[in-house]
């Protein structure tokens, strides 16, 4: 059929650029191809990653099973787990999990506000880390757990035990991750941020704290494994709750799923704390060039 005739000021669409007459449909074709690529790698990631995981798994499911390992001793996965539920559903595992995580973050959170500052104080002013290194010399080689007699000895069985001791274990990580970014800072940057005039405070507030952040994350990743590992002693010594506590009981009663259910929520527990502190780090990284 032939077209209409057209009007003053009318357009007929064979006039309209190519661009403009190309549907939308096209376009999201076309980048069909690259979504699926990028799709695949993340595939391909995750199950790259988590391949030894789903291997570890299945062995603790079928060793027992087929009488390699002892099923008394070591249940298999699935008997475990629901043990976990069991404890979940009764309000058990939610009151041991709170009881820990509380004590944990509280000597968590102590150790980051005390450690990180004074870290920052002896990497920053030579005085002051002649004067403290010998101190934690001495110290930093001395493992936290062998102290828990003396914390318990000074301070009691209770709640502030625990915490003092998480805060302890915690500190060190932090301090000395702290310490050495400071001290390991790009002497150049140093010497260019001073030709420009910046002054001592200036230059630690532009220079010195930021190229400092990645070390001082490495320490604060590794308090937050320790502050789940060391409260496991604490809360075996004069503790009436808490993932500690319940494993030691399931234990000393022989209900192994139990206490298998108390192993894998601390190991749960731990990797959420672990990918928690991996988010906080790149967000306080973010000016770094991958």
């Amino acid at each position: 059929m032939a077209d209409q005739k057209l009007l003053p000021g009318d357009v007929h669409r064979h006039h309209l650029p190519a661009t403009e007459t190309t549907p939308a449909p096209a376009l999201a074709l076309r980048e069909l191809p690259r979504r699926r690529l990028f799709g695949g790698r993340l595939l391909r990631r995750a199950v790259t990653n988590s391949t030894a995981i789903l291997l570890l798994l299945a062995a603790w499911e079928v060793l027992p099973r087929l009488g390699v390992v002892d099923p008394v001793f070591v249940p298999p996965l699935s008997e475990n787990l629901v043990a976990w539920y069991d404890l979940l559903v009764g309000g058990q595992l939610p009151e041991h999990l709170e009881a820990s995580l509380a004590r944990s973050l509280s000597g968590f959170g102590l150790a980051i506000v005390l450690a990180i500052p004074l870290g920052l104080l002896i990497g920053w002013y030579k005085p002051v880390a002649d004067f403290l290194t010998p101190l934690l010399e001495l110290f930093r080689n001395t493992s936290a757990v062998a102290l828990l007699p003396v914390f318990t000895l000074i301070l009691g069985i209770g709640e502030t035990t625990k915490v003092t001791f998480v805060l302890y274990a915690c500190a060190w990580p932090i301090l000395l991750n702290t310490i050495s970014g400071v001290k390991t800072v790009e002497p150049l940057l140093i010497k260019s941020a001073r030709s420009m005039g910046l002054g001592p405070v200036r230059l630690f507030q532009k220079v010195i704290l930021p190229a400092a952040v990645p070390t001082i994350f490495t320490g604060v990743r590794l308090a937050g494994a320790y502050s789940i590992l060391v409260l496991l002693f604490a809360e075996m010594v004069g503790a009436k709750a808490g993932l500690g506590y319940l494993i030691l009981d399931t234990q000393s009663s022989f209900r192994i799923p139990d206490m298998y259910a108390g192993i894998i929520t601390i190991s749960v527990l731990g990797l959420l704390f672990n990918l928690l502190l991996v988010g906080v780090e790149r967000r306080f990284s973010t000016w770094r060039t991958t």
